[in-house]
């Protein structure tokens, strides 16, 4: 078992097994959708693609950001905390960043699971008893390295564990560099501000033991269940 880390989307390879992590936001977010009983997430690139998804289904739920600022005219925006209640309908769903990662990884992965500090034990130990190959995928920004996103990833791989390769071990010590979770993630110099209150809600730990993962594609988007 070879576990490798992408440190942006351009980097990733094929695999048996995918990991996408946008911890900062979108990751994190999909699974507290789930975890709260939203019935499935479908992951556009774009805007227009997204409104196209839901005339295609002709229902849904438009949620994202761009730069952390919530779509104009979209319902909800990307925050974690928007979407701890569950909904009735699809959650369309497009960000900067974590959306396209997550396409990324559907196109060169046999199985794509995503990954977040909230679920972290869950999504790692079902990586790890796949016996397969794994490629963790970090979103980044804006196509560039993103600490945040390595630190989560070198989370991961201590836990899958299995053969690393020179970038898995890279990531394992950016993870190491830092005391907790918090920290790692604040460790950042790239980003809008205002997303202490997010931050803090993402840095928590094993608090969900939903493992999203990629299922088919509905039209231009990914759709993710559980």
């Amino acid at each position: 078992m070879r576990v490798h880390v992408a440190f942006t989307p351009s980097e990733a390879v094929s695999a048996p097994v995918g990991v996408v992590v946008d911890v900062l936001r979108a990751t994190s977010t999909i699974a507290v959708a789930l975890a709260a009983g939203w019935p499935r997430v479908l992951c556009a690139p774009g805007v227009e693609e997204a409104r196209a998804v839901r005339e295609q289904l002709g229902e849904g739920l438009l949620g994202g950001e761009r730069m952390a600022e919530r779509i104009e005219g979209f319902d909800v925006g990307a925050s974690p905390r928007e979407f701890t209640e569950g909904g009735a309908v699809p959650l369309i769903f497009s960000t900067t960043n974590g959306t396209r990662a997550i396409l990324t990884a559907a196109s060169s992965c046999e199985r794509v699971l995503l990954g977040s500090l909230l679920n972290l034990d869950a999504v790692a130990a079902e990586a790890r008893e796949s016996g397969q190959d794994v490629l963790v995928v970090c979103a980044g920004f804006h196509a560039e390295f993103a600490l945040d996103d390595a630190y989560c990833a070198g989370r991961i791989v201590e836990l899958v564990g299995g053969e690393r390769t020179d970038a898995a071990k890279a990531a394992e010590l950016v993870a190491r560099a830092f005391p907790d979770a918090y920290e790692g993630l604040t460790a950042r110099t790239y980003g809008p501000p205002g997303l202490e209150e997010d931050i803090r809600f993402c840095a928590r730990e094993n608090v969900l033991d939903v493992v999203p993962r990629f299922s088919r594609m509905v039209g231009p988007a990914a759709e993710i269940t559980t």
